[in-house]
């Protein structure tokens, strides 16, 4: 009699396969659990330590503040060094430290008022209906606002996630109008349902 051609291999069961692969996956977990406790444990300990850090303990235990006083001196010079300027130079305060004195700062000079930015033209709002969702938000836009809303125009209150799906067919305020931030509300349909476009 012949033989088979067949190649022989060594014959594993499936049970075999299976504690293997179970070995396997529990050594692979926990080598995670336990490369996840060891950064938890180093971001603990650095915590600890910078909030340890943060303390100013002298020897008798202590860790309260010990006051200081900042004094501040102010004496208005005049540019004398670029003889192209001749307006007064603002001084730099010095700071120097005394133990045990109280706080004295110089009174700073109000700042003028910021000048009231100039109102912004509202913008004028363009003819969307029967337009796509996104290019009617897009045109919207281009007119100068950039915060419009959407709603579901069936009343089921469905929100427009992928707004190239929608079709608008209602608009506010009315085309020509003047429009602002967050006063555009589109409403749509999806694509493929009943509307008047």
């Amino acid at each position: 009699m012949a033989r088979s051609a067949r190649a022989t291999y060594p014959s594993f069961g499936w049970l075999t396969l299976c504690e293997a692969f179970l070995k396997h996956a529990a050594r692979s977990v926990r080598q995670r659990v336990m490369k996840r406790t060891v950064l938890t444990l180093a971001a603990l300990a650095l915590t600890v330590a910078g909030v340890a850090g943060c303390g100013d303990n002298d020897e008798s235990g202590s860790s309260e503040a010990r006051p200081t006083a900042v004094t501040s001196e102010v004496s208005p010079t005049t540019a004398s060094a670029h003889p192209t300027t001749s307006a007064p130079v603002a001084a730099v305060p010095s700071v120097t430290r005394a133990a045990a004195e109280p706080i004295s700062v110089a009174p700073l000079a109000a700042a003028p008022p910021p000048a009231a930015a100039p109102a912004a033209e509202p913008a004028t709002m363009p003819n969307v209906v029967c337009m796509n969702l996104q290019a009617a938000q897009d045109r919207i836009q281009t007119a100068g606002v950039f915060f419009s809303r959407s709603v579901d125009a069936t009343g089921a209150g469905r929100r427009q996630v992928l707004d190239a799906n929608w079709v608008v067919v209602g608009q506010t305020p009315l085309p020509g109008s003047p429009v602002g931030e967050a006063e555009a509300v589109l409403s749509a349909v999806k694509i493929g349902e009943p509307s008047p476009c």
